[in-house]
C-alpha cells in the first residue's frame, strides 16, 4: 500500500499538485504511452508489409485521443484515476491481440472476447505462446497503478486544500471543457481523414470485403480496428444491419440451388449409392498435416499407422482445412454442414440456434443412428446446444468417460477409442434391432501445446528436441498409435468391412517457425509451400471393400466431406443447401476450387494469396506445378467466384436463410401441382 507520510508520499502529492496545474498533463502523458506501446504492438506482430509508417502512426494518435478525450471533462483525481484504468484495459487488449494472433494468425474480436469462458481451459497453449518482451506492454504500470490508487486514496484531501477561490475552480473547468473539445477534434481529424483517404484510394471496398481482419487492423490501427469490430458486432447482433435484402436473398437461393442442380447430375455416377446402408465412423484428428505423412525421424516413421491406412483407403493429397478463428469448431461445422465459417469468432457460438442441413440430420431421416463423441467439457464451443440443433441423438462429452488416462487436455486417445467404441457397441446392442450407425469422434490428444509424458515419447526427434516442433512430433506419434488400436478394435468387432471410415485432420499445428521445418518441406521460407503445408490437411476413405484405394490429385476441401459420403450412400443433396461438391466420383467435374475464410483461393493449376494491405496489386498469383509467381490478373476472374463464395456463405449463416429456402420449396412445390 502506498505510505500516509513520508518522503515518497510528499513526492507524489507533489507530482498530483503538478498534473493539476498543467491542467492536461496526465493526459499527455497517457496518449504519449499508448502511441509508443501501440508502435511496440505493431513490431511485436510483425506481420508482413505492415511495418507502422508515419501515416500509421497519425491514424494511432488519433484513435488514441478519440479514446480518451472524455477523460478531459473529468475533475483531475478522477481523470488520474481513468487514465490508468484506461492504460491497463488498453494495454491487456494489445497484450491478447499478440497472444491470440501467435495461435491464429488474426487479431482477437468481440465474439471471441465473449467465449473468455473458454479461455482457463487453454493455460498451457497461452503460456507456450508468450514471450518476455510482451511484458513491456505493461511496463508503466509499475508507476502508474500505485500513483492512481495514491490518487482515489488521498487525492481527494490534497487537491481540496489547493482550491482556495471559486473563480479557480470555475477556471479549471472551462480548460477541461476546452481541452476535450479541442482533444476530440484534433482526433476526429486525424483519424478520418487518413482512414477516408485510405478507403477512397488504395484500400476502396475494404469494409464490404474484409475476409480477415488485419486488413482492416492495416488501415485503421490496432484501436481502430477494436473500435471497428464493437461497431460490426452491435450492428449485426443488436441493430439487424446485416439483415439480407429480398433481392440478396432471391439471388443467394438462386446460386446455392445451382450447387445443388451440379450435385444431383452427379448422381448418374457409378459409385452413387455403391456403399448405401454402410456403417460410418469419422474422427476429426486434432493438428493433424499432410506434411507428417510417410515422415520419418531418428530411424522411425512418425505415422506408421496412417501410412498403412494411406495405402488402403482413397487419399486425397490436394485436400484443405477451411477453418478460421473457430478452428476445431469450424472445422467440425465445415465439414459436418458444408458452409464456410464466419470471418468473426465461431458459428458454433453466434448461430447456434440457426438451421442448416447438417450430415448427423439428414443420416438421421435415412435410417442412421448418430452419435458425436468428444471426452471434453460439453460446453466448450457451445457444442452441447450446436449438437442438439445438428440433430445427433447423443453427445458423450467428458462427464460420460472414465479418466483413467490422462494426457493433455483430457482423456488420452487411446482411452477415448476404446471408451467410444464400447458406448457404440452398447447403444447397438441396446437398440434390438440392427440399423447402420454414423459415429463421429473427436480427439484431443495432439493439440497445442503437444506436451507428453516421458513415457509416452517414444521417438527420438534428434536435433529437434526440447523445440515445439519436436513436442508436435511426438503427440502426433502417439495419435496415430491409437488410431491404430481403433482400427484394429473394429476388424476385431467385424465392423471394418462394413464400415465406411472417414479421417481427417481439423487444421494446421500453429507452429510458423519454418526453421522448424527444413528437414520435412522442400524449401520453408518459400510462401506457396508455407501456404500448402499450413492448410493441407489429411482426407482417408476407406471403403467397406477397400476399393478405389490409392492417391487421388482431386482438389477438395472440409466443406466437401458430407457431400462426399451422402454420394456414397446414395443419399440425394440435390435439394440441400451445401456448398460442398463430392471428390469421391468417377466422374470428373469440369473445375474445382478450394476458398479459404481469408479469400484465398486454389483450384487445378492456380494458387491465389490476397494482399495483406488491401492492395490489389499486392495479392499473389502463383502457378502451382512450377512454384513460379505469377502477375496477379491471371488470378483475379476466379477471386470474383470466390469473394462470391464467401458472401453466398455468410449470407445464409448469419441471415438463417435455409428456412425461407425451404418454405419457398415447399411454396413452389404447391403451386406446380396445382
Amino acid at each position: 500500500m502506498i505510505v500516509r507520510s513520508g518522503g515518497f508520499g510528499r513526492l507524489l502529492a507533489w507530482v498530483l499538485g503538478w498534473l493539476d496545474r498543467l491542467a492536461v498533463a496526465d493526459f499527455i502523458l497517457f496518449a504519449g504511452a499508448m502511441v509508443w506501446k501501440l508502435y511496440f504492438f505493431s513490431t511485436l506482430l510483425s506481420v508482413q508489409y505492415m511495418d507502422m509508417t508515419r501515416t500509421d502512426a497519425i491514424i494511432e494518435t488519433g484513435a488514441v485521443l478519440l479514446i480518451a478525450f472524455w477523460t478531459l471533462l473529468l475533475p483531475t483525481r478522477w481523470r488520474i484515476v481513468a487514465l490508468a484504468a484506461l492504460n491497463l484495459l488498453l494495454s491487456f487488449l494489445l497484450f491478447s491481440d499478440v497472444i491470440y494472433y501467435r495461435y491464429f494468425q488474426d487479431l482477437i474480436t468481440v465474439p471471441v472476447l465473449l467465449q473468455l469462458g473458454q479461455v482457463e481451459s487453454l493455460g498451457d497453449s497461452i503460456s507456450s505462446l508468450l514471450s518476455a518482451y510482451d511484458f513491456w506492454l505493461f511496463a508503466d504500470m509499475f508507476l502508474v497503478l500505485p500513483f492512481a490508487v495514491f490518487v482515489a486514496w488521498r487525492g481527494r484531501g490534497i487537491l481540496r486544500a489547493k482550491q482556495t477561490t471559486g473563480r479557480l475552480i470555475w477556471k479549471k473547468a472551462a480548460i477541461r471543457i476546452g481541452a476535450s473539445i479541442v482533444s476530440f477534434a484534433i482526433g476526429f481529424m486525424l483519424f478520418t481523414v487518413n482512414l477516408n483517404h485510405a478507403t477512397d484510394t488504395w484500400a476502396k471496398g475494404l469494409f464490404e470485403k474484409n475476409w480477415w481482419n488485419l486488413t482492416i487492423y492495416n488501415v485503421t490501427g490496432g484501436l481502430g480496428f477494436h473500435a471497428y469490430d464493437v461497431y460490426r458486432y452491435a450492428a449485426i447482433n443488436w441493430f439487424g444491419a446485416e439483415t439480407v435484402t429480398a433481392e440478396q436473398k432471391s439471388e443467394t437461393e438462386q446460386w446455392i440451388e445451382e450447387r445443388g442442380r451440379l450435385r444431383g447430375e452427379l448422381e448418374r455416377d457409378s459409385l452413387f449409392g455403391a456403399y448405401a446402408g454402410s456403417n460410418v465412423l469419422m474422427v476429426q484428428v486434432e493438428a493433424l498435416q499432410n506434411f507428417m505423412l510417410g515422415a520419418s525421424i531418428g530411424g522411425q516413421p512418425i505415422t506408421p499407422v496412417l501410412n498403412e491406412l494411406m495405402n488402403d483407403s482413397v487419399f486425397f493429397k490436394n485436400f484443405y482445412h477451411q477453418t478460421a478463428q473457430g478452428r476445431t469448431s469450424d472445422a467440425d461445422f465445415a465439414t459436418s454442414c458444408s458452409m464456410l465459417p464466419v470471418k468473426s469468432g465461431s458459428v458454433f457460438i453466434q448461430y447456434a440456434s440457426h438451421e442448416f442441413d447438417c450430415l448427423p440430420g439428414t443420416l438421421k431421416a435415412n435410417g442412421y443412428s448418430a452419435n458425436v463423441f468428444h471426452a471434453y467439457q460439453g460446453g466448450f464451443w457451445n457444442r452441447n446446444v450446436m449438437y442438439n440443433n445438428m440433430e445427433y441423438d447423443a453427445f458423450y462429452s467428458l462427464k460420460h468417460y472414465e479418466l483413467d488416462e490422462r494426457l493433455g487436455w483430457s482423456l488420452g486417445d487411446k482411452s477415448f477409442y476404446r471408451q467410444s467404441m464400447d458406448k457404440i457397441l452398447e447403444t447397438n446392442k441396446a437398440s434390438g434391432e440392427y440399423s447402420p450407425f454414423y459415429a463421429f469422434m473427436i480427439s484431443l490428444t495432439s493439440h497445442h501445446p503437444y506436451k507428453m509424458p516421458e513415457q509416452e515419447q517414444k521417438l527420438d526427434v534428434e536435433e529437434l528436441e526440447g523445440t515445439i516442433m519436436g513436442d508436435y512430433l511426438q503427440a502426433v506419434h502417439y495419435a496415430d498409435a491409437a488410431l491404430g488400436e481403433l482400427i484394429a478394435r473394429l476388424k476385431d468387432e467385424g465392423l471394418w468391412e462394413s464400415t465406411i471410415f472417414l479421417l481427417y485432420g481439423d487444421h494446421d499445428n500453429s507452429i510458423p517457425v519454418w526453421s522448424l521445418y527444413d528437414r520435412f518441406l522442400d524449401d520453408p521460407s518459400d510462401s506457396l509451400t508455407q501456404e500448402v503445408a499450413l492448410k493441407s490437411v489429411p482426407f482417408m476413405v476407406h471403403l467397406p471393400d477397400g476399393a478405389h484405394a490409392g492417391i487421388r490429385d482431386t482438389i477438395g476441401g472440409q466443406l466437401d466431406t458430407t457431400p462426399t459420403l451422402l454420394h456414397l450412400l446414395g443419399i440425394s443433396t440435390s435439394r440441400q443447401y451445401l456448398l460442398g461438391m463430392p471428390l469421391l466420383t468417377e466422374t470428373e467435374i469440369a473445375s474445382r476450387m478450394v476458398v479459404q475464410r481469408d479469400g484465398s483461393w486454389r483450384d487445378d493449376s492456380l494458387y491465389y494469396f490476397p494482399p495483406e494491405d488491401g492492395l490489389q496489386k499486392n495479392g499473389r498469383c502463383f502457378d502451382i506445378a512450377s512454384g513460379s509467381s505469377l502477375e496477379v490478373s491471371r488470378c483475379l476472374d476466379k477471386t470474383a467466384e470466390a469473394d462470391q463464395t464467401l458472401i453466398m456463405s455468410d449470407r445464409i449463416v448469419t441471415g438463417d436463410l435455409i428456412p425461407s429456402f425451404r418454405k419457398n420449396g415447399v411454396v413452389e412445390a404447391i403451386e406446380m401441382s396445382r
